[in-house]
């Protein structure tokens, strides 16, 4: 068998999702104002943030608001949604591509605001806008194991520095349609908290199983979106043909190994535009209306954008649903996982 092999859980569920959204609602045609004068020397012309990635506003954080501080409030509600004893959670990962800092990990600062036991081991889990789902898969096999009972995954994304910065560069006289195009996709982002709860499914029945994932990876395509902090440059183009690509010799892999996704009930998509979600629904065969969306209105949350699609539209899955949870980051890395409702 070439590539990653598939991964099978016998004990792990999920028992909560929860998401918090930055309190400030920033329209994309704000973003044009801001670059009307760059627009208008270029002969560009404004609204392609909506019209054409499909994104009518995103959330920012106030000013003041550290990343782990959204990762922190996400996971004190899926903590309450759980129902769970804190003190029984053995492991807690933070999945944040945003960053207040590079040392010490973003977890030590949730475990603390948390109240977690000192028994709970914590770390960061870093793998781009992956880093979410693998946490899961980690969370799931240390369950099957019998190492941990519970686990908690959260996340905390943020794009207000980020896309302050972008727009103030791209104001500038120098400002070339090429740089436009490669910061682009930082425009796209969004900010919100996500964090979910995992339990042992024998001592919770009414959790919701995780069955399994299938993994590929193109690591080829690791300089298509290199970003920090304060600046973010990606060949859109080349980035969504490569995705698109690997993503369908994970789906291929995935039937080979026996996984049978051809008709499951929801697809939890990576959040990333309009154009990448109907050519991923394409590639894959999915029926669109079986796919929820969140990124009109919350942009590309980046790991956060599965947990924060699910949370959002958790209300619309019924017991016995089966859903596919298709994850993807840039470098490349996919995972599609399996849920049972």
């Amino acid at each position: 068998m070439l590539g990653n092999t598939s991964l099978h859980h016998d004990n792990a569920a999920v028992l909560s999702v929860q998401a918090v959204d930055g309190p400030e609602t920033v329209p994309s045609t704000a973003f044009d104002e801001r670059l009307t004068g760059t627009y208008e020397r270029l002969g560009m012309r404004a609204g392609l943030l909506e019209e054409v990635a499909g994104i009518i506003e995103r959330r920012w954080w106030p000013a003041d608001t550290l990343f782990s501080d959204a990762a922190a409030m996400a996971g004190e509600k899926a903590i309450e949604a759980a129902g769970i004893d804190r003190s029984r959670i053995g492991l807690l990962v933070d999945t944040s591509v945003s960053r207040d800092h590079l040392e010490p990990s973003a977890s030590v600062a949730v475990h603390a605001k948390l109240g977690l036991a000192t028994s709970c081991l914590n770390f960061d889990l870093a793998n781009a806008c992956l880093g979410f789902v693998n946490a899961m898969s980690l969370a799931a096999t240390m369950i099957d194991a019998g190492q941990i009972d519970y686990a908690l995954i959260v996340d905390g994304e943020g794009s207000r520095a980020l896309q302050e910065k972008t727009l103030d560069r791209l104001a500038q006289a120098s400002t070339t349609v090429e740089d436009v195009f490669q910061e682009f996709a930082s425009l796209t982002l969004g900010s919100c908290g996500a964090a979910m709860v995992i339990g042992r499914a024998d001592h919770h029945p009414e959790g919701h199983r995780i069955i399994g994932s299938e993994s590929r990876a193109g690591s080829e395509h690791h300089t298509l979106c290199v970003g920090t902090m304060e600046q973010m440059r990606t060949d859109t183009k080349a980035l969504l043909e490569a995705g698109l690509d690997v993503a369908e010799a994970t789906w291929t892999a995935a039937q080979r190994n026996g996984w049978d996704w051809a008709a499951m009930d929801h697809y939890i998509m990576h959040q990333v535009s309009a154009i990448h979600t109907t050519l991923m629904c394409k590639r894959l065969g999915i029926e669109p209306d079986r796919a929820p969306l969140t990124f009109p209105t919350r942009g590309n949350v980046g790991p956060a954008a599965i947990p924060l699609t699910m949370a959002l539209y958790q209300d619309d899955f019924k017991a016995g649903d089966r859903m596919v949870l298709c994850g993807i980051g840039s470098g490349i890395n996919t995972t599609a996982t399996e849920l049972l409702w």
